[in-house]
């Protein structure tokens, strides 16, 4: 399976914040919309850095309290592994695994279209396995 169609069935709705929010901004961002993760953009399409709850979590420790203060771009991951719509599913989720990365945004000709998460890779796999178990088990009846 390809990205493209797990695009299709969640969505290519991604939430964006612009690298001088703040971190508290980012948390509320993170908060309202159920995330784990936010794409940093200064214009909601192209694709500065990316930022996650473990992020803040990391920085809350390293630097204390102030760091909620501070911008996105303060504690934001600017090299960030992306994948096209073209992408196998399996290729995802070998490249989340190597890099320890748990979103990837979808990126064509340099637009942000989409992001994945391992729970939209996992969900995907979860339905491919219930299937292949209904197959076998109709074909055991048969």
């Amino acid at each position: 399976m390809r990205i493209h169609e797990v695009i299709r069935r969640k969505g290519g709705t991604v939430v964006t914040i612009p690298p001088g929010a703040s971190v508290n901004e980012l948390l509320a961002l993170l908060a309202e919309h159920g995330i784990g993760a936010v794409v940093v953009s200064e214009d909601g399409r192209t694709v500065a850095g990316i930022v996650s709850e473990r992020d803040v979590v990391r920085q809350l420790h390293a630097r204390g309290p102030e760091v909620l203060e501070q911008p996105v771009s303060s504690i934001m991951t600017g090299q960030v592994h992306t994948c096209s719509p073209d992408d196998h599913l399996e290729t995802l989720a070998r490249t989340m695994t190597e890099q320890r990365v748990r979103h990837l945004p979808v990126v064509v000709d340099g637009q942000l279209e989409a992001i994945v998460s391992i729970g939209d890779v996992v969900k995907h796999r979860l339905s491919e396995l219930e299937t292949e178990k209904d197959a076998l088990e109709d074909y055991i009846r048969r």
